[in-house]
């Protein structure tokens, strides 16, 4: 595993919610009750986590590696480990999934879903890892999928941390380029992680795949990439990931706001 650290303006939007009139503090006696209680409220909101998960199906994917990617991430979802990591608080993650390829090309196989207990987590599951590829034949147009993927989380749910997760097998060869895409200033508060795929495409070197996706795509507070050697060891990847970014997510929402 490796880590590494205008069109349409999408609006941000803010995650804070009115705190409850009324107070507490008149029948609490002690003062450790009282630091607990009438302390200021952290900045509520509807989920913890907006995950959103993109799906490479450029040319470069032939028909076994995208089985192996849907059924890969479908596998890492419900594996034990990410089950737990999901569901070890009681605030629940907003998950979606699209696929992309090129530049006129993504389309959403999962839309935003609120995973709330294991069932909702399964049928989700179930629905990205039983989804059909829409297209097969496009380039590597990672720019425009980063900007799907920013126009997806503009009508998303609130949450304390939004977080895309883009896939790939290939460097950009279509269209704008990461860089030009987050000069829009449109990824404010959104991180973007990456899984990079090396040894699937002939044309690409692992060396210069992972250094584009470490320059060009890795973006935003704590964002990391981790690295997948082939569509076969596609689910073992896609699993850490999961594992570290919900786990981030759990920390990030115990910390009371100062």
């Amino acid at each position: 595993m490796e880590e590494h650290g205008k069109r349409r303006p999408l609006v941000s939007r803010g995650i804070g919610k009115p705190a409850r009139a009324g107070s507490e503090c008149d029948v609490i006696k002690t003062a450790a009750a009282l630091a607990l209680f009438c302390a200021p409220p952290a900045e509520a909101a509807d989920c913890r986590l907006a995950l959103l998960l993109g799906l490479d199906i450029s040319s470069s994917v032939d028909p076994s590696e995208d089985a192996l990617q849907r059924g890969g991430l479908r596998a890492a979802l419900l594996s034990p480990t990410v089950q737990e990591a999901f569901f070890a608080i009681d605030m629940p993650v907003a998950l979606a999934a699209f696929e992309w390829s090129g530049r006129y090309n993504q389309e959403v196989i999962l839309d935003w879903t609120m995973v709330r207990n294991p069932d909702q987590l399964l049928g989700a599951a179930d629905q990205i890892g039983l989804s059909k590829r829409s297209h097969a034949h496009f380039p590597t147009a990672i720019g425009n999928a980063l900007e799907f993927g920013a126009q997806m989380m503009a009508r998303g749910p609130d949450c304390l941390a939004r977080t895309i997760d883009m896939a790939g097998d290939g460097e950009n060869n279509e269209g704008p380029g990461p860089r030009e895409i987050y000069a829009y200033g449109t990824f404010n508060g959104i991180t973007v992680n990456a899984l990079v795929i090396t040894n699937a495409a002939d044309f690409q070197t692992p060396h210069s795949l992972t250094q584009f996706f470490a320059d060009e795509v890795v973006h935003g507070p704590g964002a990391f990439m981790v690295t997948a050697n082939g569509f076969q060891d596609f689910e073992r990847a896609m699993r850490l990931k999961l594992e570290r970014e919900l786990q981030v997510a759990v920390m990030s929402a115990l910390v009371p706001a100062q």
